[in-house]
Parts: structure tokens; sequence; C-alpha cells
């Protein structure tokens, strides 16, 4: 698992986000996820398009905001 930082704004706010990449995810378990302060914050899986979608949103930050750290880690090429 590899740990990183990331920042989106969004509505004039910016968040402040840890990532944690599971390099070695299965078909059935995502493969980012996303916390904010600590606690857990959304998570990412591979579309099989060079793309993510949402996996699990428990509704911490608004669904906005996630597409856009989708959008952030697609431009890295982590996929």
């Amino acid at each position: 698992m590899e740990k990183f930082e990331i920042s989106i704004t969004s509505n004039n706010q910016t968040y402040h986000l840890e990532v944690r990449d599971y390099m070695h995810h299965k078909d059935d378990e995502c493969k980012f996820e996303v916390f904010k302060d600590g606690t857990f914050a959304g998570s990412f899986e591979p579309d099989g398009h060079r793309g993510l979608h949402i996996c699990k949103n428990p509704g911490l930050i608004d669904e906005e905001v996630l597409h856009l750290v989708a959008a952030q880690l697609q431009s890295y090429n982590l996929l």
C-alpha cells in the first residue's frame, strides 16, 4: 500500500485528503481509499477503461468532490 496526500478545491473550500493506493488490489476490492482527517471518506475502483468510479461513499464529503478526486487520481496514471 502506498500513501500520498492530495488537495481538492470545490466551492471555495479546500479539502486535504490522504489517498491509499492498494497496488495489488483484487477485482472485488477498491483500489484507492480516501481519508479526510483520518476518517474514511470514500473509495474508487478502476472501471476497465482507464477511469475510476466511486466504490464506496459514506457521505463524509460531497460526491462532486469525490469526482474531482477521481479525476486527479486518473491524471496521475496510477491505473
